[in-house]
């Protein structure tokens, strides 16, 4: 229904548009006792789904990626839908407006993203009482910068977020990665990359309970640059690794390039990144020595899309574009394919 009926409707409007009126229509069934008909496309209850990553338990290895929900406004409802946890964010420490309109673009020929929001937030502090009425999520904080902090001041802002966020998520993602934010040259320096990290380490250690810290990637990076993600993550004993995030590459696009020329600069996510996605974990994976774990996430539309990510050496997955193209219901056929693949 959702492929056939719902998303034809949704796709004649502007996506950024569609976002915002999709949560308001979830937040509102919910509200008016009918969420279930949404959870019975996607809930799936089984005790064999339970992963246990980084000293949590994780309901079910599917997980919706950052970006979604960023001021943890439905994580709630999203996670009564079926999602094993939820990464809320990126956050800032201060509320910014991102990149100026239109920002966020439909590729429907290669059923992907161009997003260039450019970490539109309301604020970490905004988030706070909403996060208060957690109803038992497993959720994940992923912190980012201010666009007009200087490079200087970079670690204060992670840190005040990190601080902010302490008591109210189960885990810490490091947004490094993103390309629609301005002068974040520094934050590709491996030795600065090691600084922030160490920094956000101690200021970890000072807390009764310590929540683990893993940091977010690029699909783009060459071998090279994923050796040098290995020696970091030993080097500074992080807990672990998203891979990836959205790409600046265009390579292999169905859309045409003068429509591709109009939308201009942007992170692409989707089915366009799938196997770029699944190299980066299958290497950091096999040339780690599956030595930390790695959440998969970039064009996942399919059940067999996450299962070559799990195979390829992730631990847990997650959705974003794949969600919005196939619906609810991808993480049931996921959850069912991976239940299906344990027997």
């Amino acid at each position: 229904m959702y492929k056939s009926l719902i998303r034809p409707l949704l796709f004649q409007f502007d996506p950024e548009k569609v976002h915002y009126f999709t949560f308001a229509w979830i937040r509102r069934l919910y509200k008016w006792g009918l969420g279930g008909l949404i959870s019975r496309w996607g809930k799936l209850d089984d005790s064999r789904l339970e992963r246990e990553v980084f000293g949590l338990t994780f309901k079910n290895p599917v997980g919706l990626a950052a970006g979604f929900d960023k001021d943890a406004k439905l994580y709630n409802e999203l996670s009564a839908i079926g999602f094993g946890f939820i990464e809320i964010g990126t956050l800032t420490p201060k509320g910014q407006k991102g990149n100026p309109k239109k920002r966020l673009f439909r590729l429907t020929q290669d059923e992907g993203l161009i997003n260039r929001m450019g970490f539109n937030n309301l604020g970490v502090a905004d988030a706070i009482p909403r996060l208060k009425k957690n109803k038992g999520v497993l959720l994940g904080g992923n912190i980012g910068k201010n666009t007009d902090t200087a490079p200087e001041h970079y670690t204060e802002d992670y840190l005040t977020c990190f601080h902010a966020l302490h008591e109210y998520v189960d885990y810490f993602v490091l947004n490094v990665s993103c390309p629609n934010v301005s002068s974040h040259a520094k934050l590709n320096d491996k030795d600065y990359l090691v600084e922030l990290i160490q920094a956000v380490q101690k200021a970890n250690q000072s807390y009764a309970v310590q929540r683990p810290i893993v940091l977010k990637i690029a699909p783009d990076l060459n071998n090279n640059q994923l050796d040098e993600i290995i020696d970091l993550v030993q080097q500074t004993k992080l807990d672990g690794v998203i891979a990836s995030n959205t790409s600046t590459s265009r390579e292999g696009l169905q859309t045409p390039q003068v429509r591709l020329e109009e939308i201009g600069n942007g992170g692409l996510s989707g089915k366009p990144i799938t196997d770029r996605s699944t190299r980066v974990i299958r290497y950091l994976s096999e040339n780690s020595q599956k030595s930390f774990p790695i959440i998969g996430v970039g064009g996942i539309h399919t059940a067999q899309d996450a299962l070559d990510k799990l195979n390829a050496g992730a631990t847990l997955v997650q959705l974003y574009t794949g969600f919005i193209y196939e619906g609810p219901g991808l993480i049931k056929d996921i959850n069912k394919a991976i239940l299906k693949q344990q027997s």
